[in-house]
């Protein structure tokens, strides 16, 4: 059996990571799964979904850091909406990731957050949480 659940996360700035946590934790409630899966995707081509640190809130920022400079707003793109940044930074997060429930609670390392990754923001988000009981 699987359950589906759709969140709306805001963001508020050009380029952030919001901790998705709550989000999963909640899904895994309403589910009722004790054992299973749980996938957390973004639909979006300019947002992705990683797991990251959670302890120092500067891991969040170098990660903003270090995609900017690895993936700039170049003038020399020429997508029309001026957001490749956002899609190459997207392409190389990713779109999803998956975590173990386990008796009822998702299994993270000690420092471990899901994050879904703004590139285009701000904005209105949609992230879906799949349940898989198994």
């Amino acid at each position: 059996m699987s359950h589906l659940f759709q969140y709306q996360i805001q963001t508020s700035g050009k380029q952030e990571f919001v901790t998705l946590d709550s989000y999963i934790t909640d899904a895994i409630a309403k589910s009722k799964v004790m054992d299973g899966i749980v996938v957390v995707y973004c639909p979006h081509t300019t947002g992705g979904i990683t797991i990251n640190e959670n302890a120092d809130p500067d891991v969040k920022r170098d990660l903003c850091t270090g995609l900017s400079k690895t993936f700039p707003n170049d003038k020399d793109y020429v997508h029309f909406e001026g957001n490749s940044d956002g899609h190459m930074k997207s392409s190389v997060i990713g779109a999803s990731e998956t975590l173990i429930i386990e008796n009822g609670t998702p299994i993270f390392g000690t420092w471990q957050s899901v994050y879904f990754a703004e590139f285009d923001g701000p904005r209105t988000r949609t992230v879906y949480i799949k349940i898989i009981e198994g």
